[in-house]
Protein backbone atom coordinates (compact mmCIF):
# COMPACT_ATOMS: atom_id res chain seq x y z
CA UNK A 1 0.00 0.00 0.00
CA UNK A 2 1.03 3.40 -0.41
CA UNK A 3 1.02 6.83 1.64
CA UNK A 4 -2.50 7.64 -0.16
CA UNK A 5 -4.28 4.80 1.28
CA UNK A 6 -5.37 3.48 4.56
CA UNK A 7 -2.93 1.98 6.70
CA UNK A 8 -4.78 -1.47 7.02
CA UNK A 9 -7.87 -3.40 6.00
CA UNK A 10 -10.69 -4.97 7.98
CA UNK A 11 -12.96 -6.96 6.43
CA UNK A 12 -16.81 -7.18 7.84
CA UNK A 13 -19.15 -9.98 6.49
CA UNK A 14 -22.68 -8.42 6.44
CA UNK A 15 -25.57 -10.79 5.83
CA UNK A 16 -28.12 -8.21 6.30
CA UNK A 17 -28.57 -9.43 10.76
CA UNK A 18 -28.62 -6.70 13.62
CA UNK A 19 -25.38 -8.51 14.50
CA UNK A 20 -23.74 -7.82 11.19
CA UNK A 21 -25.28 -4.24 11.42
CA UNK A 22 -23.59 -4.07 14.95
CA UNK A 23 -20.21 -6.00 13.59
CA UNK A 24 -20.12 -2.98 11.10
CA UNK A 25 -20.33 0.17 13.88
CA UNK A 26 -17.30 -1.85 16.04
CA UNK A 27 -15.36 -2.24 12.77
CA UNK A 28 -15.34 1.18 12.06
CA UNK A 29 -15.05 2.39 15.55
CA UNK A 30 -11.83 0.23 16.14
CA UNK A 31 -10.96 1.53 12.18
CA UNK A 32 -11.01 5.62 12.60
CA UNK A 33 -8.27 5.68 15.25
CA UNK A 34 -6.14 3.57 13.11
CA UNK A 35 -6.72 4.89 9.94
CA UNK A 36 -7.68 1.68 8.59
CA UNK A 37 -9.72 0.79 5.60
CA UNK A 38 -13.44 -1.27 6.06
CA UNK A 39 -15.00 -3.58 3.76
CA UNK A 40 -17.96 -4.25 4.00
CA UNK A 41 -18.62 -7.64 2.36
CA UNK A 42 -21.94 -9.52 1.13
CA UNK A 43 -21.38 -12.89 0.10
CA UNK A 44 -24.11 -14.71 -2.41
CA UNK A 45 -23.96 -17.35 -4.10
CA UNK A 46 -26.70 -19.72 -6.32
CA UNK A 47 -27.93 -22.40 -4.76
CA UNK A 48 -27.54 -26.17 -5.77
CA UNK A 49 -29.53 -27.79 -8.23
CA UNK A 50 -29.97 -31.27 -8.20
CA UNK A 51 -29.81 -34.21 -10.93
CA UNK A 52 -29.68 -31.37 -13.32
CA UNK A 53 -32.99 -29.54 -13.05
CA UNK A 54 -32.95 -26.31 -12.68
CA UNK A 55 -34.73 -24.76 -10.39
CA UNK A 56 -37.50 -22.16 -10.16
CA UNK A 57 -37.20 -18.83 -8.85
CA UNK A 58 -32.96 -18.92 -8.46
CA UNK A 59 -32.62 -15.30 -10.71
CA UNK A 60 -32.16 -12.22 -8.58
CA UNK A 61 -29.44 -14.07 -5.94
CA UNK A 62 -26.32 -11.13 -6.67
CA UNK A 63 -29.36 -8.72 -6.59
CA UNK A 64 -30.69 -9.33 -3.51
CA UNK A 65 -27.38 -9.34 -1.82
CA UNK A 66 -26.65 -5.83 -3.18
CA UNK A 67 -29.96 -4.56 -1.80
CA UNK A 68 -28.79 -6.60 1.81
CA UNK A 69 -25.79 -4.91 1.61
CA UNK A 70 -26.61 -1.47 0.83
CA UNK A 71 -29.43 -1.43 3.27
CA UNK A 72 -27.17 -2.98 6.15
CA UNK A 73 -24.77 -0.34 5.19
CA UNK A 74 -27.10 2.62 5.60
CA UNK A 75 -28.62 1.03 8.59
CA UNK A 76 -25.22 1.26 10.35
CA UNK A 77 -24.02 4.65 9.24
CA UNK A 78 -26.90 6.39 7.60
CA UNK A 79 -27.10 8.08 3.95
CA UNK A 80 -23.87 9.07 4.17
CA UNK A 81 -21.43 6.27 4.19
CA UNK A 82 -17.54 6.96 6.26
CA UNK A 83 -14.97 7.89 4.13
CA UNK A 84 -13.02 4.78 4.63
CA UNK A 85 -16.03 2.18 4.69
CA UNK A 86 -16.46 0.58 0.99
CA UNK A 87 -19.11 -1.84 0.45
CA UNK A 88 -17.98 -5.22 -1.69
CA UNK A 89 -20.39 -8.06 -3.18
CA UNK A 90 -18.97 -11.24 -4.06
CA UNK A 91 -20.13 -14.60 -5.00
CA UNK A 92 -19.18 -17.27 -2.87
CA UNK A 93 -19.74 -19.13 0.18
CA UNK A 94 -19.39 -16.61 3.37
CA UNK A 95 -17.04 -19.13 4.98
CA UNK A 96 -14.65 -20.25 2.34
CA UNK A 97 -14.32 -16.53 0.96
CA UNK A 98 -13.87 -14.95 4.07
CA UNK A 99 -11.17 -16.95 5.20
CA UNK A 100 -9.73 -16.45 2.19
CA UNK A 101 -9.70 -12.85 2.46
CA UNK A 102 -8.35 -13.39 5.69
CA UNK A 103 -4.88 -13.63 4.20
CA UNK A 104 -5.13 -9.79 2.90
CA UNK A 105 -6.64 -8.71 6.31
CA UNK A 106 -5.34 -7.03 9.21
CA UNK A 107 -8.97 -8.55 10.88
CA UNK A 108 -12.40 -10.35 10.03
CA UNK A 109 -15.58 -8.99 11.91
CA UNK A 110 -18.23 -11.02 11.83
CA UNK A 111 -21.89 -10.92 13.99
CA UNK A 112 -23.06 -13.74 15.89
CA UNK A 113 -26.82 -14.57 15.38
CA UNK A 114 -28.12 -16.44 18.80
CA UNK A 115 -31.28 -18.90 18.56
CA UNK A 116 -31.63 -19.16 22.24
CA UNK A 117 -31.32 -22.23 24.66
CA UNK A 118 -28.23 -23.29 23.78
CA UNK A 119 -27.57 -22.43 20.45
CA UNK A 120 -27.28 -19.20 22.08
CA UNK A 121 -24.09 -20.03 23.55
CA UNK A 122 -22.25 -21.26 20.52
CA UNK A 123 -21.24 -19.63 17.48
CA UNK A 124 -22.61 -19.96 14.26
CA UNK A 125 -20.88 -21.86 11.24
CA UNK A 126 -19.34 -18.53 9.63
CA UNK A 127 -17.83 -16.97 12.82
CA UNK A 128 -16.67 -20.33 13.87
CA UNK A 129 -14.98 -21.81 10.64
CA UNK A 130 -13.57 -18.13 10.78
CA UNK A 131 -12.36 -18.23 14.81
CA UNK A 132 -10.86 -21.91 13.80
CA UNK A 133 -9.33 -21.39 10.34
CA UNK A 134 -8.64 -17.09 9.54
CA UNK A 135 -5.03 -15.80 8.62
CA UNK A 136 -5.92 -12.99 10.85
CA UNK A 137 -7.71 -12.29 14.09
CA UNK A 138 -11.31 -12.62 14.17
CA UNK A 139 -13.85 -10.30 16.27
CA UNK A 140 -17.24 -11.86 16.94
CA UNK A 141 -19.59 -8.95 17.83
CA UNK A 142 -23.26 -10.12 19.51
CA UNK A 143 -26.33 -8.32 18.23
CA UNK A 144 -27.06 -5.33 20.62
CA UNK A 145 -29.83 -6.42 23.28
CA UNK A 146 -32.90 -5.23 23.26
CA UNK A 147 -34.90 -2.78 25.95
CA UNK A 148 -36.80 -3.98 27.84
CA UNK A 149 -40.69 -2.98 27.79
CA UNK A 150 -40.31 -1.73 31.71
CA UNK A 151 -42.12 -4.98 33.10
CA UNK A 152 -40.36 -5.92 36.04
CA UNK A 153 -40.13 -9.05 37.52
CA UNK A 154 -40.85 -10.32 40.88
Amino acid sequence: MNEQTSSGRIIVGVDGSEASIEALREAHRLAAPMGAQVVATAYWEFPQVYGGYVAMGIVGFEEAAGNLLKEAVEKAFGPVLPDNVVSRLVRGHARESLIEASKEADMIVVGRRGHGGFGGLLLGSVSSACVAHAHCPVLVVHAPEKRRTGRTHD
